[in-house]
């Protein structure tokens, strides 16, 4: 069984910085993407950042140029530095691992971290 396990997040006022990072742990997989989603009350969850296994990354539209996505792939970490926030940024934070296992593909999630950006 894989685990993700993050940490960070919290309350910030508008225009603050966070940083929230997880950790893929447990049974062994190939890794070929880990990234961040986030669910805000009342909406459907969305893509924030991906970065993959060779370091290509991909943000959504609206963090663009605010938020930055690292990962380390001999630790099975990735991180989500996240500047200028909005309140619009507010949201559970989840984070995702995608990749194969017995030449099929398998996915993870984490159980979510707060993020809350005051006005």
């Amino acid at each position: 069984q894989v685990q993700l396990v993050e940490s960070g997040g919290g309350l910030v006022q508008a225009g603050g910085s966070l940083r929230v990072s997880c950790v893929a742990s447990g049974s062994t997989f190939r890794i070929i993407r880990m990234g961040w989603y986030r669910q805000a009350p009342g909406k459907q969850r969305e893509l924030v950042a991906t970065i993959t296994s060779i370091g290509s990354t991909n943000y959504l539209d609206s963090v663009k140029g605010r938020f930055t996505i690292s990962g380390d792939n001999a630790k099975n970490t990735v991180s989500l530095q996240m500047n200028s926030l909005k309140p619009e940024d507010t949201a559970v934070y989840y984070c995702n691992a995608f990749g194969m296992r017995n030449g099929g593909y398998i996915e993870y999630w984490g159980q979510g971290t707060q993020v809350t950006v005051s006005s």
